[in-house]
């Protein structure tokens, strides 16, 4: 006989777009956002009965992220996510769980005639900020942060020497090589079990992210890398260190690899010389 292991739903590719006006500074800070909600609780009937009764709408969703928005800071978007998955729960008391995923796109302020313009802004690059936030009723909130799609490349200062080698290996050693990546890293937070507690850790929140970023980027020019698992270490180890809130730090460096062409026997010689 058939059972519902688990589940959950909810709305996806929700477009959040804020302007916060200083009056005073007469500029503008703009956040945009892609923001996904699913709710876990007591909705087994409407997939066994097809009993619609204690489905929270998507529709209904789709609005409480707007809301929140209109009502709250949308940033940090640590803050922002904690105070909307908190609010599933605190309303409907079937359901118990709310998972939040914010992707904050990165628009940057343009300068014109070497002065930050108040109110108009570039797409800078793909990068994002992105937060998961889960909480549960009577567990709290399990909160990471994430920097996304973040190219980097670096023309020397790689190398790759000293892996073991048997019959399926092919690969050279290299002792100087191109070296690009896609940064994906996240690193998650210590438990916390109120909004309250979440806002009061707001401006450590975007420090650490800048200081994610900063070191991310500073480890990745100067180190010699012997190899892309001792670089993401490193990266790892600074960030543990200078923040003891965080729990674990996770990274994802895929190679894009750049091939050296070589001086072929062919016509190409008196091309490349």
């Amino acid at each position: 006989m058939a059972s519902l292991a688990a589940a959950r739903y909810g709305k996806d590719n929700v477009r959040v777009y804020k302007v916060h006006r200083d009056e005073k500074k007469q500029t503008e800070t703009v956040t945009e956002m892609t923001v996904c909600c699913l709710l876990e609780g007591d909705i087994e009937t409407s997939y066994t009965e097809a009993d619609n009764k204690p489905v929270v709408a998507t529709d209904t969703v789709k609005n409480t992220i707007y809301i929140l928005a209109k009502q709250n800071p949308v940033n940090p978007p640590e803050l922002y996510g904690a105070i909307l998955a908190a609010h599933f729960p605190a309303k409907y008391s079937h359901i118990h769980a709310a998972h939040v995923n914010i992707i904050v796109h990165r628009w940057t302020r343009i300068n014109v005639d070497g002065k930050p313009h108040p109110h108009s802004f570039l797409r800078d690059g793909a990068e994002t900020r992105n937060v998961e936030v889960t909480f549960r009723r009577n567990e709290g909130f399990t909160i990471t942060s994430k920097i996304g799609g973040l190219l980097v490349l670096k023309s020397t200062g790689s190398a790759f020497h000293g892996f073991h080698r048997d019959e399926y290996t092919t690969l050279k050693e290299t002792w100087d090589r191109i070296l690009s990546t896609e940064v994906d890293a996240q690193w998650t937070w210590k438990r916390y079990q109120s909004v309250a507690q979440v806002e009061s850790d707001a401006a450590t929140f975007d420090k650490t992210f800048e200081a994610a970023r900063k070191t991310t980027l500073k480890i990745f020019a100067e180190d010699n890398s012997a190899s892309v698992q001792a670089t993401m270490y490193k990266m790892c180890e600074n960030i543990l260190a200078e923040t003891p809130r965080v729990e674990a730090v996770e990274y994802a460096l895929p190679n894009k690899h750049y091939f050296e062409i070589g001086k072929p026997k062919t016509s190409w010689n008196h091309i490349i010389g």
